[in-house]
């Protein structure tokens, strides 16, 4: 490796993107004394209006950095982890995830959840928030969103939804959090598997890259999201699947909560197992299984007979 050529970070253009691949950059030349430049890379999840799940799913961000990484035009790319497929891509590894930032989901609006009106319009473009969002209140009506944060926050000023539901982590990044009028804890709205966390991925024939992408990797987190993403590779969802899980290590133990939720919000199976964080993907696969034993595949099946 070239130790005086700055390393090319492959990015997505949206300003969510760049701030947080600029955090990854600043983070890596602290710990490593590497330059880093960012190369703004437009994906099809950019530039389609259509829903993800009617696009591709989360891999339309994706795949775009992946043949940059493959071509050798970028050194390693940055994703928001909840974007990658659980399929393990051929020539590239995941070669660190940093410390992971705050994984709740925040309704940003003029109110709290409860104190909004009666079929109040609510936006989000995640079948999860959908399903997990009826749960909560089955007299909203939810609007399907695209485009980023700044453009579904303009939604709610200029008075075309009452709320929109955006991640905390993305909102603080781009210094937005004064939008947020209520943050949701998991025990109301799970997260999705590896929400609020980034990964870092290069080629896989490139060990020296890897050993120095793993200055800026964070065990806990690599854990945490190894149990949740295990859950979401099992269940064979993607981000068209209402599927939300989060773990997180106490005293020693990784805690793993998931849940399946009908698309209407009328059913849910949520479950939650513990054990020796050494065990991450085993108990991401243990509590998968339970899931399917209650009627997982079943539940996520379920849609409405009509839009709502």
């Amino acid at each position: 490796m070239n130790e005086r050529a700055p390393l090319r970070l492959g990015t997505r253009r949206s300003l969510m993107a760049m701030s947080q691949s600029g955090l990854v950059a600043d983070a890596l030349s602290q710990r490593t004394g590497h330059a880093v430049e960012l190369v703004g890379v437009t994906t099809e999840g950019d530039v389609s209006r259509a829903l993800l799940a009617q696009i591709g799913g989360t891999g339309v961000f994706v795949n775009a950095l992946r043949d940059r990484l493959l071509s050798g035009e970028v050194d390693f790319a940055v994703h928001s982890l909840k974007d990658l497929p659980t399929t393990p891509p051929e020539g590239i590894a995941l070669a660190a995830t940093p410390r992971r930032d705050d994984p709740r989901d925040a309704l940003c609006g003029p109110a709290k959840l409860a104190d909004l009106p009666r079929g109040a319009r609510i936006g989000t473009g995640s079948p999860r928030r959908v399903a997990q969002l009826r749960a909560l209140r089955p007299d909203l009506e939810i609007v399907p969103i695209r485009g980023n944060a700044d453009t579904r926050l303009r939604k709610v000023s200029s008075g075309e939804l009452d709320a929109v539901v955006l991640a905390y982590a993305g909102l603080r990044r781009i210094g937005r959090l004064d939008e947020v009028a209520e943050v949701f804890e998991p025990d109301q709205m799970l997260p999705a598997p590896g929400q609020g966390a980034l990964a870092l991925e290069c080629r896989a024939d490139r060990a020296d890259l890897r050993e120095l992408l793993a200055a800026v990797d964070d065990p806990a987190t690599r854990t945490a999201v190894t149990a949740e993403r295990t859950v979401l590779a099992v269940l064979e969802a993607g981000c068209s699947a209402p599927v939300g899980a989060y773990a997180a290590e106490v005293e020693q133990k990784l805690h793993l909560t998931a849940s399946v939720v009908a698309h209407d919000g009328s059913r849910q199976i949520r479950l939650s197992a513990s054990g020796s964080p050494e065990r991450a993907e085993e108990l991401g696969r243990e509590l998968a299984a339970r899931l399917l034993d209650r009627g997982a595949d079943q539940v996520m099946g379920e849609r409405d007979i009509e839009p709502r």
